[in-house]
């Protein structure tokens, strides 16, 4: 019986795994926002005790979501965002939300990346293609606890509507920011998928997830 259970275990955790790679493997001119939205749908509305809801651009301008409309605003592909939670029966207080970055593209917007920076860039979406599949195996685990995974995914192209440097931007909350560089997406994606997950979620616990900054590398090797 132990084995069966660990077997189970395995197959299920494998599977979500190779769901992630293959999201983040798709290329970009087949992943956009709304695409990465519709996958989540597909793969995790049908799960018991499951739910996920997609808010698109109105829904985001009406919630504050002004990080995610920036980045996101120089594409002719919109942004989402992706609010996937599970809560099984008899889960306690504790709520750990996983917020993952879901940039399906980066150019780096007007503070535009070098080829060499941008080659790689349909990977950018890697946080949050993590966190929809530990939301995925939570599920299917039947694991006791509640969670939720916010992936906001955003585009981030450069166009006459693209954010600029200078550029003041509110987010989730009432908190701005003054933007610097419009390579630094993440930060500003990842501000309103936090305060989101705090002040309309009810997180205890929150953890991120991203492919935030090519200085790691630098810093650590």
């Amino acid at each position: 019986e132990a084995l069966v259970r660990a077997a189970r275990a395995g197959r299920i955790t494998a599977s979500a795994v190779a769901w992630a790679r293959d999201l983040v493997n798709t290329p970009s001119n087949t992943k956009n926002p709304a695409w990465l939205a519709d996958r989540a749908v597909q793969r995790l509305s049908g799960l018991p005790h499951v739910t996920v809801e997609v808010l698109g651009p109105g829904e985001l301008r009406a919630g504050g979501f002004g990080g995610v409309l920036a980045v996101g605003g120089g594409s002719a592909t919109p942004p989402r965002v992706v609010v996937a939670s599970y809560r099984p029966p008899g889960a306690g207080a504790a709520h750990p939300v996983l917020v993952g970055k879901g940039i399906t593209f980066d150019t780096g917007g007007i503070s535009i990346k070098p080829t060499a920076g941008m080659r790689e860039m349909k990977t950018d979406m890697a946080g949050g293609a993590a966190v929809l599949a530990v939301l995925d195996a939570a599920a299917r685990l039947e694991v006791p606890t509640a969670v939720t995974a916010v992936v906001p995914a955003a585009e981030n192209a450069v166009s006459g509507s693209s954010y600029r440097p200078a550029d003041v931007v509110r987010h989730v909350g009432g908190r701005t920011t003054e933007v610097l560089n419009t390579d630094a997406e993440g930060r500003m994606v990842l501000a309103d998928g936090l305060a989101h997950a705090r002040l309309s979620l009810g997180a205890t616990v929150l953890v991120d997830v991203a492919t935030l900054t090519g200085a790691m590398k630098v810093a650590l090797g």
